[in-house]
């Protein structure tokens, strides 16, 4: 065979590429950009904390412009969202160090200076240079609370029956009864008790408030948390039928419900308190049955 002859078609055939025919491209896959930061669900409690701030901002402003209704209408929205998002924080786990901080700064205005700030406006500033004494009192108490809320944190000895009981009145607890002179006013006004809204305009009252609750925040009163506790089976309906009703009254007319509500948990603190006495004992009882020696056998 001659070397300038072609090769047979066959297995052993070897074709050579046409060297009009284009090169072919490679596709290029896209790769998606990868964002660093935190996911939206470790977000959405530090949002709600920051839409309860805005609201205890808003209820000042209300009060400079003289609409107090206003005003605990915004207060009450930090108190609602002041429950909800640390426990959509441990729903979503998006709990942090910083969603705590900023939290507790929240607290502190919505619950320690807005209070006092409307109360002033409310009353208290016809009282003279004195007037600003209650107000004072009440929110230097509210921020050593949350102090010592803070640093009881990485507190890991306390006794399991502690962990049902909060040291002192809580933050947005503490605002609801220290302005309770405002609830009774708004109500009295709407009802026309002119009697008592003329003594709720007075400086006596919501300086009294404002001391007392004051009083309590620093206290070492045990208080119910209600986070874990327990309703017997025979309560449960009971419960819910009244927190219905409760509900509905709110609705119907909040500034008596809100009042009845504060006399309502001042009410309880005397029970909170023995409760608390009562599993501290039976606690102390079962570890002193457990160190106590056995006798000797016979």
């Amino acid at each position: 065979m001659d070397a300038t002859d072609p090769l047979p078609a066959g297995p052993l055939a070897v074709e050579t590429p046409d060297a009009a025919a284009p090169p072919r491209r490679r596709r290029k896959t896209r790769r998606r950009p990868r964002v660093r930061g935190p996911s939206f669900n470790r977000l959405i409690p530090n949002i709600l904390t920051m839409l309860g701030l805005c609201a205890g901002l808003t209820g000042m402003r209300f009060a400079l412009e003289e609409r107090f209704g206003d005003a605990a209408v915004a207060l009450l929205i930090a108190a609602c969202i002041d429950g909800l998002d640390g426990r959509i924080a441990r729903l979503l786990r998006g709990t942090s160090r910083f969603g705590a901080e900023f939290d507790s700064l929240s607290d502190f205005l919505c619950f320690g200076v807005a209070p006092g700030f409307v109360l002033y406006l409310w009353a208290l500033r016809d009282a003279g240079r004195y007037g600003y004494l209650p107000c004072i009192m009440f929110t230097v108490c509210m921020a050593l609370r949350l102090a010592r809320f803070n640093a009881s944190l990485d507190d890991t000895e306390k006794p399991k029956y502690a962990s049902n009981f909060f040291t002192g009145v809580p933050a947005p607890a503490g605002a609801g009864l220290a302005m309770f002179p405002l609830f009774l006013g708004l109500e009295a006004r709407k009802l026309g008790w002119e009697g008592v809204y003329a003594l709720t305009r007075l400086p006596l009252l919501p300086a009294v408030t404002l001391s007392g609750t004051a009083f309590l925040l620093v206290s070492t009163l045990p208080v119910w948390s209600f986070k874990n506790f327990k309703v017997p089976a025979a309560y449960v309906l009971p419960l819910m039928l009244g927190t219905g009703a409760y509900a509905m009254i709110l609705v119907a007319d909040p500034w008596g419900a809100l009042a009845a509500a504060g006399i309502i948990y001042i009410a309880l603190l005397p029970l909170s308190r023995r409760s608390f006495h009562r599993l501290k004992a039976e606690a102390q009882n079962l570890q002193a049955e457990d160190e106590s020696p056995e006798p000797p056998r016979a």
